[in-house]
């Protein structure tokens, strides 16, 4: 059963990237132990990606020379035109979040969805009852200010389903939202 999922790294006190917008913080723990076998099993589950317009400009401006999503269907929120990636299944769309879910459900064929950020897109996600889990990655760190992670009130406790330790610090908290 495809489920949607908000997999996300955050700072200890809530943020998913710096004042400046940057992840500098976060790659720090790249290398951490267990942290790449993680993320290709995660990957090999996704279908379907869907992130917002500042999400997709930050790959942007990583000098990308390929679409790191190669065959993935990804959704782009967004209300400018932005350039694309030669090859990629890019869908830009400045539809409802409840419409594109559909889609995106249909193109994933049973695999996962990765809303992949930022938090304001995924609260519009979540206040719809179209999140099914958050996997948070907790860095040892402690920013001050950014981006939140999640700008929306999620009703009732989230059940805690799994906790995953990687090397220097870095823990994965895994959450089932409540229906």
């Amino acid at each position: 059963m495809t489920r949607t999922q908000y997999y996300v790294a955050a700072s200890i006190d809530g943020y998913i990237a710096d004042a400046d917008g940057r992840l500098g913080w976060l790659f720090q723990f790249n290398d951490a132990e267990g942290v790449d076998a993680h993320y290709k099993a995660f990957i090999a589950g996704v279908g379907a990606l869907a992130m917002g317009a500042a999400t997709y400009e930050f790959l942007l401006a990583e000098g990308l020379q390929t679409w790191p999503y190669a065959g993935l269907p990804t959704w782009v929120f967004t209300h400018r035109a932005l350039p694309t990636f030669a090859g990629a299944d890019i869908r830009f769309t400045t539809e409802d979040v409840g419409a594109v879910h559909e889609q995106m459900v249909r193109a994933a064929e049973g695999k996962h969805i990765w809303l992949m950020g930022g938090g304001n897109l995924v609260a519009q996600f979540a206040r719809r009852g179209l999140l099914d889990e958050i996997l948070l990655a907790v860095a040892p760190v402690v920013l001050g200010s950014g981006a939140p992670l999640l700008p929306a009130s999620i009703p009732g406790p989230l059940e805690l389903e799994g906790i995953t330790r990687f090397g220097r610090g870095l823990v994965e908290l895994r959450y089932k939202i409540p229906r």
